[in-house]
């Protein structure tokens, strides 16, 4: 790891930030670059992991916070029902990848299908309320 970070890095807010690490682990093969916990010892103000190559920062819930740096509030996906953005995955094989995360407790929103755009092309929804999908280039015809 470079101490240069990429221009645009996912900044996702959890309950449960510790298990949704443990989940991207065994459900992405996601690496932890560093945690850094907030005081009250249960929950992570910040987490630095690697995903699929990506850098992704995770933090918990701070519901006594929200507002107070500002005008835009934060809520998990959780407590809104459901995400505005869905995460993307270019990954080597679509179907191994939904597998292993539907192993690790994701629940498969769209199977694995050859898209009209040239993919193989999946979704799944991770246990914190998130949209992920998979996909991979079919091969030219």
């Amino acid at each position: 790891m470079t101490d240069k970070l990429p221009p645009l890095i996912p900044h996702l807010c959890v309950k449960g930030a510790a298990d949704a690490i443990e989940f991207y682990k065994e459900a992405f093969g996601a690496t932890v670059v560093m945690r850094m916990p907030a005081e009250d010892g249960k929950r992570l103000m910040h987490a630095h992991l690697i995903v699929n190559g990506a850098v992704v920062f995770l933090m918990d819930d701070f519901p006594e916070h929200r507002g107070q740096h500002g005008d835009i509030k934060i809520f998990p996906a959780t407590e809104i029902g459901g995400t505005p953005i869905k995460l993307h995955m270019e990954v080597a094989n679509c179907d191994e990848a939904v597998k292993r995360a539907q192993a690790a407790g994701a629940q498969v929103t769209m199977p694995p299908w050859d898209a009209f755009w040239g993919m193989r092309y999946a979704e799944v929804s991770d246990p914190f309320g998130l949209a992920w999908s998979f996909g991979h280039p079919l091969p030219a015809k």
